[in-house]
């Protein structure tokens, strides 16, 4: 089933078996905010396992999920989730430990609890026992609870330290996490992964079944593994996140503190920093351990000394607008880190596995017609998905896409990005590349789709001669040519319509590139299919081979020469 909250979308299935046991004391359950008859944001599942040999296990379960689903939405969104989940457990709680101690079918009545909210873009974990929950992002299998459990001594089973109802208090563990598009999470009782790894539960995650078929499949492989308990599975995937507030996301990191630039060995909010991938003018790139989650990532800061406090963090949020807003396979991500986590001024990003644009030219061979094309396509498909957000790259160029291999590419660096509602850059701090940027910036422009196309077209023409078309070499000063240089004069060997195309991309009177980068794409694509022919002049001797051409002329200046002396 899925239902759409606030911009929210889920899909959740369930399964629910009961195996060797005589009975099922596993209970699970799911509530849609936007199903109520108030409708609210959230969407929250819950799964309960009732404690083994004790009267009333299942009733405590069905009781523990059934009112922390009704609770939870009775209260209102305005109190966080953090205190209204506590609100709500310590009172099932104390009810599962009055019941105990006063109804003899229910005596030591108890179970585990895990819960996981979704509301906005943040996860909220809820969690005493021995229930789990999992997070599957990418390829990724991370647990996001801890057992309460000990060993009793046999090395054959566990101990539950901590459940609901069998104290007269709880400790209930609490963690929040960043959610973004197509995450995968499993609840899941310890029937499921008592009897199963977690590469063997990651293995049937990854094979993104709909969520009720992956439900049944994981309860069906604990049970094939031996498992002598209940197996109970709730699978939920996120499908849609509503759009990030650009002061929601503006307000942390305008408080974090720049700190001098740290150098590799050091760690920083439990990212060790093992490498240094990359020293610009504004900023320094490590490729990290995350020491807290785990995996390979990228972190960049700043460099205090180079540019105004306000400047970096206006850059800071940018990224962080970018990466929670834009969803494309070819626009590097930004990693949302739990609230509390990051203590200074930094991005956390995947590490991709690649290699920049940039390095590729400088080796050979040079870039062939159809490895350049699709380059090119996959590109202008990247900054048409940040236009169709509102936001303008400024600063597409070599340096700023990697190249991964199977031919997928990333556009990065979204520092400098103009976003429509956040405030612009000081004019001292205008962004961009001066080789790379249209005329029409440096007479004050901010930055269009325009400018991105002509950026995007400069990027190219070079990708393809190594060259700059207006002869601004040194790529730090504006154009110094009134016309580019014609590509199939230091390309022979492309075609025409390829040299129409980026003209038409680098011309210099804006009025006059194409509409948008969608239209680029398609020209690209398309070829000399789609390019209007018009009547072109052939090629002189001197055009075609220049050298040939002046060896010719020197040859019959020889020959007028001998002919002359003859005569004489």
């Amino acid at each position: 089933m899925a239902e759409r909250v606030s911009g929210v979308e889920a899909s959740v299935g369930f399964t629910s078996e009961t195996g060797p046991r005589p009975r099922n004391e596993d209970f699970a359950g799911v509530v849609f905010g936007a199903e109520l008859p108030v409708p609210r944001r959230d969407v929250v599942a819950a799964i309960a396992d009732g404690i083994g040999g004790a009267r009333g296990g299942r009733v405590a379960a069905e009781i523990a999920v059934r009112g922390f689903l009704d609770g939870f939405c009775d209260l209102p969104e305005t109190l966080e989730v953090q205190r209204a989940a506590a609100r709500i457990v310590d009172s099932l709680n104390g009810w599962l430990h009055s019941q105990a101690r006063h109804d003899p079918e229910l005596t030591r009545m108890g179970c585990t609890f895990t819960a996981l909210v979704l509301r906005g873009r943040v996860a909220h974990v809820l969690h005493v026992g021995d229930t789990r929950i999992y997070r599957l992002r990418g390829e990724r299998l991370v647990r996001l609870t801890t057992d309460h459990v000990r060993d009793d001594g046999s090395g054959r089973s566990h101990i539950l330290t901590r459940a609901l109802g069998v104290e007269t208090e709880v400790r209930l563990d609490y963690a929040s996490q960043p959610v973004t598009l197509h995450d995968r999470f499993l609840l899941c009782s310890d029937g499921v992964h008592g009897a199963l790894s977690d590469d063997a539960i990651a293995d049937i995650l990854r094979e993104r079944s709909a969520p009720g078929d992956t439900a049944r499949a994981l309860a069906a492989a604990a049970l094939e593994a031996g498992s002598a308990d209940n197996c109970t599975a709730l699978v939920l995937d996120v499908v849609r996140l509503p759009t990030a507030d650009s002061a929601d996301i503006g307000a942390p990191i305008m408080h974090l503190p720049l700190i001098p630039v740290p150098v590799t060995g050091e760690t920083v909010d439990g990212f060790v920093l093992k490498a240094l991938v990359s020293e610009g003018r504004y900023s320094r790139l490590f490729a990290a351990l995350d020491e807290i989650d785990g995996g390979d990532v990228v972190l960049k800061f700043p460099k205090p000394q180079v540019a105004a406090v306000a400047t970096y963090r206006a850059a800071f949020v940018r990224e962080a607008w970018v990466g929670a807003r834009v969803n494309s396979a070819s626009v590097g991500r930004v990693i949302e880190l739990p609230p509390g986590r990051q203590t200074c001024l930094y991005t956390v990003m995947p590490l991709y596995q690649g290699e920049l644009l940039e390095t590729r030219l400088a080796r050979a061979p040079v870039l062939g017609l159809e490895e350049g094309r699709a380059i090119a396509i996959k590109l202008a498909q990247a900054a048409a998905a940040l236009h169709r957000a509102g936001i303008i790259h400024r600063d597409i160029k070599p340096d700023n896409v990697i190249l991964e291999s199977g031919g997928a590419l990333k556009l990065i660096d979204l520092g400098v990005v103009r976003i429509p509602g956040l405030e612009d850059f000081p004019s001292a701090d205008i962004p961009g590349t001066a080789a790379y940027m249209a005329p029409e910036m440096f007479d004050g422009e901010a930055g269009n789709p325009a400018t991105d196309i002509y950026a995007l077209g400069v990027t190219v023409y070079r990708a393809f001669t190594g060259e700059f078309p207006y002869g601004n070499a040194d790529a730090t000063s504006p154009p110094r040519r009134d016309r580019p240089k014609e590509l199939t004069s230091l390309r022979p060997d492309l075609p025409a319509w390829l040299e129409a195309t980026l003209g038409r991309a680098i011309a210099r009177d804006p009025a006059t590139r194409f509409r948008d980068m969608s239209e680029f794409a398609g020209e690209l694509e398309a070829g000399p299919a789609r390019i209007a022919t018009t009547e072109r002049r052939p090629q002189t001797l001197l055009e075609r081979a220049p050298v040939r051409f002046w060896q010719g002329v020197a040859l019959l200046l020889a020959l007028a020469l001998v002919a002359a002396l003859v005569l004489r």
